[in-house]
C-alpha cells in the first residue's frame, strides 16, 4: 500500500512558502491541482492554514527537495516510513467459544419469536451464525428442531444486553415500530428496566413524593427548627433571671 502524505494542503503551504519547487511539483507531490496550489501561493486559497514541514515529519529529505529544484521535470517521493502500521483486519463474523456454539440454535428461536422484527443480518451479528440456519430454525427444518428450546442469547452469553437492544431499536425504527407502543406489546430494553425500577416503587412500599407534599414536609421541617431555637431563647432567659 502507497504511503500517504500527511495534510498534503499544509504540506503545500510550506512548499510554497519555502521551496522554489514548480507548482506542477508541489501539485503533484501533495496530490492537488495546480491551480490550487498556484491560488495557495496569490493568497486565495488556505490562507488560514498553517504550513507543515514534510521534512521535520519525516516525508520528505533535504536532498528530495534539492532534486526537484534542480529539474522542474524531477517527481518528487514520499520517504518510507521508519515505523510501518500493520493494516487493519477486516472484521470477520462474530466468534462464538466453542463451548456456546451448539446454543445458537436456541438463541436463534428465542429471536425470532421474541423479536420478528429482526432481520437475518442482525441475527448473524449478534449470534455468529449463517442465514441457512436462521433460515432452518424460522422454518422449523433444523436436524434438531425437535429438541430446540428458545434462550435468550445475553443469558447464553453470545452478545450483550447492550447489544441487543441496540439492534431491537434498528429494527424498529426500520419497520416502523413505535417505541411508545402500549406495554406488553414489546420487550423492555434493560435501559428502560432500569428506569421503571428507579422510579416506581415495589409492592408495598409508599409511592413516591408529589412536590406538594415535599412542600409540606419542608415547611414542617422549618416550622419544628424555629420552635427549638424559641425554646432555648427561653431557657436562656431564665437562667439570667435566676442569677
Amino acid at each position: 500500500m502507497a504511503t500517504q502524505l500527511l495534510m498534503p494542503k499544509a504540506t503545500a503551504v510550506w512548499l510554497v512558502e519555502n521551496t522554489g519547487l514548480t507548482f506542477k511539483q508541489i501539485a503533484d507531490f501533495c496530490t492537488l491541482h495546480p491551480l490550487e496550489v498556484q491560488g495557495i501561493a496569490d493568497g486565495d486559497v488556505a490562507g488560514g492554514i498553517r504550513g507543515v514541514n514534510p521534512v521535520q515529519n519525516g516525508q520528505m529529505s533535504r536532498d528530495e527537495i534539492a532534486k526537484g529544484e534542480a529539474d522542474e521535470n524531477y517527481k518528487l517521493r514520499i520517504s518510507e516510513p521508519k515505523v510501518k502500521v500493520a493494516a487493519p483486519k477486516r472484521r470477520g463474523p462474530r466468534y462464538t467459544p466453542t463451548s456456546r456454539r451448539h446454543e445458537r440454535p436456541n438463541a436463534i428461536k428465542w429471536l425470532v419469536r421474541n423479536h420478528p422484527e429482526l432481520k437475518d443480518a442482525q441475527i448473524m451479528r449478534l449470534v455468529g451464525t449463517t442465514k441457512s440456519t436462521i433460515e432452518s430454525v424460522r422454518e422449523n427444518t433444523h436436524w434438531n428442531a425437535a429438541n430446540l428450546t428458545a434462550m435468550d442469547p445475553v443469558t447464553l452469553g453470545l452478545c450483550s444486553q447492550m447489544e441487543l437492544d441496540m439492534e431491537v431499536r434498528k429494527a424498529a425504527r426500520s419497520a416502523g415500530i413505535s417505541e411508545d407502543a402500549p406495554e406488553g406489546t414489546r420487550l423492555m430494553t434493560a435501559e428502560e428496566a432500569l428506569n421503571r425500577a428507579q422510579y416506581e416503587p415495589e409492592e408495598g412500599e409508599e409511592s413516591a413524593h408529589t412536590p406538594a407534599q415535599d412542600n409540606y414536609d419542608a415547611e414542617r421541617e422549618a416550622e419544628s427548627v424555629f420552635a427549638k431555637l424559641k425554646s432555648l431563647k427561653g431557657a436562656d432567659a431564665d437562667a439570667e433571671e435566676r442569677d
